[in-house]
């Protein structure tokens, strides 16, 4: 295996791992990043899906007693039961749009340019978010995750949706759509972090079946560095973001999605920087 490529590969698991949970789209970054490095081709499109096993790995240790808790109580307790439908309803939204709209999405709408405006426009639409909860905070009714209903779930699962297009961030998504829709930022959050759980782990094992002719044992170093590193990388941003997000807004990353897009797209007009579509 090149050593360069596999440096590549540690970037871009490091890349993965520290942008999948914050609001600021990991797929964006790992576009950008992938165009800079010229880690771009069919293979390494898969690799970057199938690196974000690694960061839900990553939530599964940070939340290992509540899943197996609520696992074991899935037979008999219904709050158990509620919860882990409402992860389900999330879910699905996802699958069917996945299967119908992504090959086109990725045909079509992966680029830097792309990535570049949704990095944007999503930074101006979490400002207006953080300010509608902060002028009225009433609109949080729901503080725990528990307390969702089916609808609240339906809801979440379908501003996930929007994440399909890349630079639109999944978890800024379901964050911020499930903060307009009455969760606050805490209960948004960790909603986002188990709706990861099966959205990403099907998206990484259905890319690697799909591609599966683009692989081979060969490939395997490669593949393993990204997973480790995400997930090292992920299980670090996770536990600083739990504590950021009891004290702080999410203004701060709308800020820098703003600001990082405008100079990709001053960049990419200018000749300055040659981003590979």
């Amino acid at each position: 295996m090149d050593f360069a490529l596999l440096i590549k590969a540690l970037i871009m698991g490091v890349v993965e791992g520290l942008t999948e949970f914050l609001p600021i789209s990991s797929t964006g970054h790992l576009i950008l990043a992938g165009s800079l490095l010229g880690f771009d081709d069919d293979k390494a499109k898969v690799f970057d899906i199938a690196i974000q096993t690694g960061a839900i790995f990553a939530v599964i240790l940070v939340y290992w007693h509540r899943i197996r808790d609520t696992l074991l109580a899935l037979p008999t307790q219904r709050q158990a039961q509620r919860f882990s439908l409402n992860v389900l309803i999330a879910f699905v939204p996802a699958v069917v749009l996945g299967l119908l709209f992504g090959k086109a999405i990725k045909a079509h709408l992966f680029t830097p340019v792309v990535v570049a405006s949704t990095f944007i426009i999503g930074g101006f639409i979490i400002l207006w978010a953080e300010r509608r909860q902060q002028r009225n905070p009433a609109l949080a009714r729901i503080n725990e995750v528990e307390a969702m209903t089916p609808m609240d779930a339906l809801k979440v699962g379908l501003a996930q949706c929007l994440a399909m297009v890349p630079g639109t961030s999944r978890s800024g998504a379901t964050i911020i759509g499930g903060m307009l829709f009455g969760l606050s930022r805490k209960a948004a959050t960790e909603f986002s972090f188990f709706l990861a759980i099966p959205t990403l782990i099907g998206a990484g094992v259905y890319s690697l079946y799909k591609e599966r002719a683009l692989l081979s044992l060969a490939d395997l170093p490669l593949f393993a560095v990204g997973l480790v590193v995400s997930f090292i990388s992920a299980w670090m941003c996770i536990r600083w973001l739990l504590r950021y997000i009891a004290t702080h807004s999410f203004a701060g990353f709308a800020y820098y999605r703003i600001v990082f897009g405008m100079v990709v797209l001053a960049t990419a007009w200018s000749g300055a920087v040659n981003w590979a579509a």
